[in-house]
């Protein structure tokens, strides 16, 4: 059984790990989701590497929401660093779905857009695990997690 693991922070002010969840299992059957928390961004690579090492899991959805500060953008392109470092070591993807809070102003429109990017990023991780030819199908549609999709480019 192929197994799916999910990485979230306690930094994020909403539980995406759990509006992911919830995408993953309504997307399909024969996984089975391994979910981990962890306090920061920062801490992602190392609790999605020991999920590919000890846990065995087949892809990592990597989990968090940065804050606003010009420093929380230097820590998410730290941690975005490691989660590539850490899938190319393995082999493996790791999906990584990050909500900037400074991506909306109002806490509704921040929460609203933190559950859409989980739901369409868990959709995503799902196919590329068992549909990748739905991938292949939307190649070059210009789709955007979270907000409306920008559509392809038409000569």
């Amino acid at each position: 059984m192929r197994k799916v693991g999910v990485v979230d922070t306690t930094f994020a002010r909403v539980d995406m790990a759990r509006v992911a969840v919830r995408a993953l299992e309504e997307a399909g059957t024969g996984f089975r989701i391994v979910r981990r928390t962890v306090p920061g961004i920062k801490d992602l690579p190392v609790a999605c590497r020991k999920l590919f090492l000890e846990e065995r899991v087949d892809l990592c959805l990597a989990l968090g929401m940065p804050g606003r500060a010009e420093y929380d953008k230097t820590c998410a392109h730290e941690a975005s660093l490691g989660l590539l470092f850490t899938g190319v070591l393995e082999a493996k993807p790791i999906v990584e779905c990050f909500v900037f809070e400074g991506e909306a102003d109002d806490p509704r429109e921040l929460a609203t857009l933190a559950r859409r990017r989980a739901e369409e990023h868990a959709r995503n991780a799902y196919a590329m695990l068992f549909r990748p030819r739905d991938l292949e199908r939307r190649a070059g549609e210009g789709l955007r997690q979270g907000f409306a999709d920008a559509g392809p480019v038409r000569p």
